[in-house]
């Protein structure tokens, strides 16, 4: 509770004024013994008790009546949001969630998450009086004084946005803004408390609470969750794409809410350079990944499109974007002398009929004198590079390609990026080292876009080299040793091979296992090219160079250009051309628990306030001083009451017997 004119409870005083006249009055009588009267009072001892309660219950209904008053002049205020205090706000700042998700509408409402959170900060404002009010949204993260509360929801910095949010430096940017700002302030956080947005994990939390402690004066923090039932929502993603040849391969994902059970359809309109397709999907239970090809025009350089499903749940996951540049070919480079494994590796890197993918074998010696400028991937059957090659293999892993190593086949303590081989090992007689166990979601062994999982159990080796070190291992051998490890190396991977594709080793070159290895890897190093083309709302990618203007070219978005920045579509910067999408995360649909929020809000004594299925409800806060008089009109009535004299029976006498 808070009150507009906290000056007036000095009124609350003058509830002690009915227990002084009534103590002034018991002084001005003077007890006289008199002896007659002892007989009266032992008559009416036993109704003692009943009058002075009654006595008590008159004075407190007197001073309870006077408190009332005082409270209803002190005009105050009940709000779970701005919570219990003695005194008004002079500074509110609002770090206000404006990411993706927050489009979401909940399934008590119309209207998306953050408009409604808008209004109900708009109206506990108004109620505020003359209280200062600090926006700082999560997309430009700048704090911005607002001079009126009316002109909330009509600003450009509280508009919809494709953006992520990150709250970690959104208080510590709140707690920076308040260290040079005076009086009671209160920070209030509108969120639908989506996990990937919190980050209660993150260190910067601890950071953002100490600079809070540091303020003169502590300001209370305030959380208004916006969780609980949303609507009906299903969202499109593209999670890869590359040109081959004539074509344009989009790795796509549909996911539905959680709520979402057996099949549906619907339709999936394609707009490339301006001419639409429509289909029609069937997505089995709540998500679906698979690989679409759509076919460029003849001599088409570079364009652009987008695929958009029909609007529902949420407006800002229904299209998706994607952008060329021209074709061109995808290198390799194989180091390894000339022989079986070499063969092998050639094949996997180029089968034929790809026409569009070309191999070369350089011999170990000359590896220092590779061209890296157009190579997806680096084949390493040699051991590991020293010299011009080290540094030759970590630029290019550097600048984001990939490099597949695989055993030397001789014993050496020569290590790469901190990683290095065992020494050759044999199976037993008779036995072999058999794949057992890989990853199915992550790596070069995961399951196909649509499921379909790699025979990887076919392989079989007699001979191995086991890769030693700090990397992420992503298939084992049956006795627990990894096969294929990984390791990122700044924009780059390293990737590590147990075995040869050579039949004294093992049957890796029958290509249950080496050919998707190669493939995804290759394309994987081809992203980086493709990748100047693609990118995230938010990354420093998605920004204009200096001299450049962005100018957007698709047909959706907002006309307000102080957003653009903050939306999805298909930008042309200067003289190139963008795809931006929303971050991955806004489609991931997990909450922050409460013991998460106690982590990253810990020491606070924050306030939660829920408003899960409230959507309808526009106030967060509650004039309530009528209630305080009707509670004076109550306790006045009791008082009344209490004072009416008691009800007297008439005696009845006896009647005379006639003698």
């Amino acid at each position: 509770m808070l009150f507009l004119n906290p000056f007036l409870l000095w009124g609350l005083l003058a509830a002690a004024v009915p227990i002084a006249i009534h103590l002034l009055n018991r002084r001005r009588h003077k007890t006289i013994q008199w002896a007659a009267m002892q007989f009266l009072l032992k008559a009416t001892r036993e109704s003692r008790g009943k009058k002075k309660l009654r006595h008590i219950l008159i004075l407190t209904c007197r001073a309870l009546a006077i408190a009332a008053l005082a409270f209803a002049a002190a005009r105050p205020i009940v709000s779970g949001l701005i919570g219990w205090g003695g005194g008004s706000i002079d500074t509110v700042v609002l770090l206000l969630d404006r990411s993706a998700s927050m489009e979401t509408k909940p399934g008590d409402g119309l209207s998306p998450r953050r408009q409604i959170v808008i209004e109900k900060v708009r109206d506990a404002m108004a109620s505020l009086g003359a209280a200062r009010l600090v926006l700082i949204d999560s997309a430009s993260g700048k704090p911005q004084e607002i001079p009126s509360p009316d002109i909330l929801a009509d600003i450009s910095a509280t508009s919809p946005t494709d953006t992520a949010a990150d709250f970690p430096t959104l208080l510590a940017r709140a707690a920076e803004f308040l260290a040079d700002t005076t009086g009671r302030s209160e920070i209030w956080l509108a969120s639908d408390l989506q996990t990937s947005n919190w980050r209660p994990d993150d260190e910067r939390w601890a950071a953002a609470r100490a600079s809070l402690a540091t303020l003169p004066q502590k300001p209370a923090i305030r959380v208004l969750s916006l969780t609980g039932p949303s609507a009906p929502n299903t969202a499109i993603r593209v999670l890869g794409s590359r040109r081959s040849g004539d074509e344009m391969l989009l790795d796509l994902e549909i996911l539905r809410t959680a709520d979402s059970h057996g099949n549906t359809t619907l339709p999936l309109t394609t707009n490339l350079n301006g001419t639409r397709t429509t289909e029609t999907l069937t997505i089995p239970g709540q998500s679906l990944r698979f690989q679409k090809r759509v076919t460029l025009p003849t001599g088409s350089a570079t364009g652009s499109g987008w695929l958009s499903i029909p609007a529902d749940g949420n407006s800002r996951d229904n299209s998706t974007y994607f952008a060329y540049g021209p074709a061109r070919s995808i290198k390799s480079v194989i180091v390894a002398p000339a022989g079986e494994a070499a063969d092998y590796l050639a094949l996997a890197a180029a089968p034929p009929g790809f026409g569009n993918q070309a191999v070369q074998r350089v011999d170990p010696a000359n590896a220092g004198t590779i061209n890296t400028g157009d190579l997806a991937t680096i084949l390493w059957a040699a051991p590991l590079p020293s010299g011009p090659a080290y540094e030759l293999v970590n630029r290019f892993l550097t600048s984001g390609g990939h490099v597949i190593f695989f055993p030397p086949g001789t014993s050496s303590d020569a290590s790469f990026v901190d990683l290095k081989w065992s020494n050759p090992t044999d199976a037993p007689a008779g036995k072999f080292f058999i794949l057992k166990d890989w990853n199915h979601t992550d790596g070069p062994l995961r399951d196909g876009i649509d499921g379909t999982p790699i025979s990887a159990e076919r392989l079989k080796a007699i001979r191995r080299q086991i890769p030693l070190g700090d990397a992420t291992s992503l298939a084992r051998w049956e006795d627990g040793e990894p096969v294929i490890t990984r390791r990122i190396v700044d924009h780059g991977t390293a990737w590590f091979v147990g075995s040869l594709p050579d039949y004294t080793w093992s049957n890796l070159g029958d290509a249950d296992v080496l050919l998707p290895t190669v493939q995804r890897i290759i394309a994987a190093g081809a992203d980086r090219f493709d990748a100047s083309y693609l990118t995230t709302v938010g990354t420093d990618a998605a920004q204009p160079f200096p001299g450049e203007t962005r100018t957007r070219i698709d047909d959706y978005g907002s006309p307000d250009p102080a957003n653009a920045a903050y939306e999805a579509g298909i930008f042309r910067l200067g003289e190139r051309l963008l795809a931006v999408n929303r971050p991955a995360q806004e489609d991931n649909p997990e909450i922050l628990t409460h013991e998460q929020l106690d982590q990253a809000l810990e020491g606070t004594k924050y306030t939660l306030l829920d408003q899960a299925g409230q959507a309808n409800d526009p106030s967060l806060s509650r004039d309530v001083w009528r209630a305080f008089l009707i509670a004076v009109l109550f306790f006045l009535i009791a008082e009344a009451i209490l004072c009416l004299p008691k009800k007297t029976h008439p005696q009845v006498l006896p009647k005379k017997v006639a003698a």
